[in-house]
């Protein structure tokens, strides 16, 4: 991947924000039923309305000659998606591109991890909300620990530049294990990010007023075991980072609902359907799937339908835990 940028290529919604970030759902499917992002019966998208890896590569070389520069590929699960290798290598290969990068729950990396990184791939993460067995099996519905921590040593076998582990924290769920989660990732030589619960999709599992918590309370509770320092650490997404004393580790927290970083935001989604979302919180989109299809090889069509989508990138999201405007779920969304 060339560390180049394209020459005066720079994609800018109208509120002066560079959208350089583009996250890529390759499936709506996942081999898990975790209670915060879909129900227990959930209706997937016909495989004929998804995206064709061809298709996909397609859209994402559009972006990248508007000028994204990173690129993340997401679910569902995305390492259950057919031949899942080529489109990574085809992605990486890809002028102008610093950084591809995906995310995962893990199961399928002691498979897999060794030929994502050949293949091309950046850095990974992996999404870990408890490490007690019986209570990830009641979050994820069907999921075993045991695999995500053989997928976690796989993925650290195969040395990736950097590790990410994902924690999406429910109050009276899972927040009793923040401290234990850091102090796996310390003892693993990973990095960590705490995510607030988004009210995406109606689900009948849980209230999500009552299991909210924030990444600032989770911060405080983590100051009283760690010695936590602001850190200039960034990727492309919207951590906030903390380094730990007398360890690599770094502690990010994503905080859309209590700490709005909107003002900052840098990305835009595609759905695995070829929906373009231009705001996670908003349901602004278009469907690039209709251009693509009509004509497989008018790059000119989609450069012109995303130059015309950010102008309906919002200025910002507002989530509410009390209620849900968002019917679409967190694996349709993407990631």
């Amino acid at each position: 991947m060339s560390m180049d940028t394209p020459e005066k290529k720079i994609l800018k919604d109208t509120f002066g924000r560079e959208v350089s970030y583009l996250r890529l759902s390759v499936t709506d499917r996942c081999n898990l039923r975790c209670k915060y992002c879909m129900p227990e019966k959930m209706k997937f998208v016909p495989r004929e309305q998804v995206l064709t890896l061809e298709e996909i590569y397609i859209l994402a070389s559009v972006f990248v000659d508007l000028g994204v520069n990173s690129i993340r590929l997401t679910g569902g699960e995305p390492l259950i998606r057919k031949n899942i290798l080529w489109l990574v290598k085809a992605l990486s290969e890809l002028n102008y591109l610093k950084e591809l990068t995906l995310t995962t729950n893990g199961i399928k990396l002691p498979m897999l991890a060794g030929s994502l990184k050949t293949a091309g791939l950046s850095r990974i993460n992996i999404s870990l909300d408890s490490l007690r067995p019986q209570r990830f099996s009641e979050i994820t519905r069907v999921g075993e620990l045991e695999q995500v921590l053989k997928g976690i040593e796989a993925a650290i076998d195969a040395k990736f530049n950097k590790i990410r582990l994902n924690a999406v924290i429910q109050k009276g769920f899972n927040d009793d294990e923040v401290s234990d989660l850091v102090n796996f990732s310390i003892d693993k030589g990973l990095d960590i990010a705490f995510i607030e619960e988004m009210p995406l999709g109606d689900i009948s599992s849980h209230q999500r007023n009552s299991t909210q918590i924030t990444g600032f309370s989770l911060r405080e509770q983590l100051s009283e075991k760690f010695n936590l320092q602001l850190s200039d650490h960034r990727t492309a997404g919207p951590s906030k980072y903390y380094s730990i004393a007398n360890s690599e580790t770094k502690v990010g927290f994503i905080s859309p609902i209590s700490d709005n970083f909107c003002g900052s935001c840098n990305r835009v989604r595609l759905t695995s359907e070829g929906r373009l979302l231009l705001c996670l919180g908003n349901e602004n989109s278009i469907d690039l799937r209709a251009i693509i299809r009509q004509n497989f090889n008018n790059k000119s069509a989609l450069k012109k339908a995303i130059r015309e989508a950010l102008t309906l990138k919002p200025e910002r999201h507002y989530f509410d835990p009390n209620k849900t405007e968002i019917v679409r779920f967190m694996n349709m969304t993407g990631g």
